[in-house]
């Protein structure tokens, strides 16, 4: 379900906005916000404005790794490099292996929320790479 509106969005994200994701900042477009899970090591709900994204990224690991995805709350996107975008809304689940480039962020008219999961690994490392382009992500519908 698109939510354009922060207060409808708000009814929906049960996991809670948290607090503006400054550490990260730098790997996105536009503003997101940052809320672990209590209790929970690797945990975390994050939610784009409408319009935001990450830059590209890889979820290195000698073994095991990657990441997971629960979209919890508004719409979404996940792309790989060099496969279409995949649409993206509540209940959906993506599993990331390591190694995989890819960015994830909201629609643009539609405030987004999912769980990012750490699957545990060894020699786990995040590798943040190049802003995704206007262009590339303007051609989303």
């Amino acid at each position: 379900m698109k939510c354009g509106n922060f207060e409808e969005f708000s009814k929906h994200n049960v996991f809670g906005l948290g607090a503006p994701n400054a550490a990260f900042a730098q790997y996105f477009t536009g503003r997101s916000y940052l809320n672990p899970l209590r209790g929970s090591e690797g945990v975390f709900n994050v939610t784009f404005e409408p319009g935001c994204r990450n830059n590209w990224h890889i979820h290195n690991a000698v073994s095991g790794g990657g990441q997971r995805l629960i979209c919890v709350a508004g719409e979404g996107w996940y792309q790989e490099e060099g496969k279409p975008a995949v649409s993206l809304e509540t209940g959906d689940v993506i599993d990331i292996p390591a190694g995989v480039k890819h960015w994830h962020g909201a629609k643009k008219d539609s405030w987004f929320s999912h769980l990012a999961i750490e699957v545990a690994g060894e020699g786990t490392s995040n590798q943040w790479l190049e802003p995704v382009s206007d262009e590339l992500y303007d051609a989303l519908d």
